[in-house]
């Protein structure tokens, strides 16, 4: 259906499907931010397999400015949220199966002045992963925030591809000169991932969100999902235990940074 690479599909109350393509023209009319503190939510949705996963979503949703997900595929009970909470839905579909597109989707109140999608295919299984970056304007203030969600590469040899898509986004962070959030997925399961990450999120003065009760999902015995920020103060951040997921989501609570 849809022929170029860096398409973003954007869903909206009316549940209609838009195309939205690299540099297109996006009039911004309502700030994201208008408010000193908000909230975002990380999670990696698991393909909606599990029941109560929307639910675990309505229960976040007025709670929250940002909701960002992994895994996220256009089922029809996701549209459904998403419409009857007049929500705005970016989404990167990483591939499509059967008419229903799977990838990243960071859902908002407002809609972003600009956006870039990022696919990445795996070395192994050669489906591709993907990633997005969304900018929003905040209110009585020139800065905009820069939010990117990513779902990183799992099955690799090495991690040359892995520090490819990594890379990739941070060039496009690094340029911001406002707040950033930059979270998701990222499957850092190896040392030598992990260590990789924590380089290049230093590298452009990232910070990462701490929790008191650690209780994110691990492989090999490492956590797979972050959140990183810049511009921004830490209020609070928890990790909610549901099985409706086999991730659990990272809920945080940021302030604007008043210097």
């Amino acid at each position: 259906m849809f022929k170029k690479r860096y398409y973003t599909l954007r869903y909206q109350a009316d549940n209609k499907v838009e195309l939205v393509l690299p540099n297109q023209s996006i009039v911004v009319n309502t700030p994201l931010i208008d408010q000193t503190s908000f909230s975002i939510l990380v999670w990696n949705i698991f393909k909606l397999k599990r029941a109560d996963c929307i639910d675990i979503l309505k229960n976040y949703v007025d709670k929250t400015k940002l909701i960002l997900l992994q895994e996220a595929q256009t089922t029809s009970p996701l549209l459904n949220f998403i419409a009857q909470h007049n929500k705005i839905a970016d989404h990167v579909p990483a591939y499509c199966f059967n008419d229903i597109y799977a990838g990243v989707m960071t859902i908002s109140d407002s809609l972003p002045t600009s956006l870039f999608s990022f696919r990445e295919k795996e070395p192994l299984i050669r489906v591709p992963k993907s990633a997005l970056i969304t900018i929003y304007p905040i209110s009585n203030s020139k800065q905009q925030l820069l939010v990117a969600n990513i779902h990183a590469v799992n099955f690799s040899i090495g991690v040359k591809v892995y520090r490819q898509q990594i890379h990739m986004l941070l060039n496009h962070i690094k340029e911001h000169t406002g707040p950033v959030i930059l979270a998701g997925d990222f499957n850092a399961w190896s040392r030598q991932r992990l260590n990789l990450l924590y380089h290049f999120v230093r590298s452009i003065e990232l910070k990462p969100v701490n929790f008191s009760v650690d209780v994110r999902k691990r492989f090999m015995g490492r956590p797979l999902d972050f959140v990183f920020y810049r511009g921004l103060q830490l209020n609070a951040a928890e990790i909610i235990s549901t099985t409706a997921s086999d991730h659990n989501p990272l809920l945080v609570n940021f302030r604007l940074d008043s210097r």
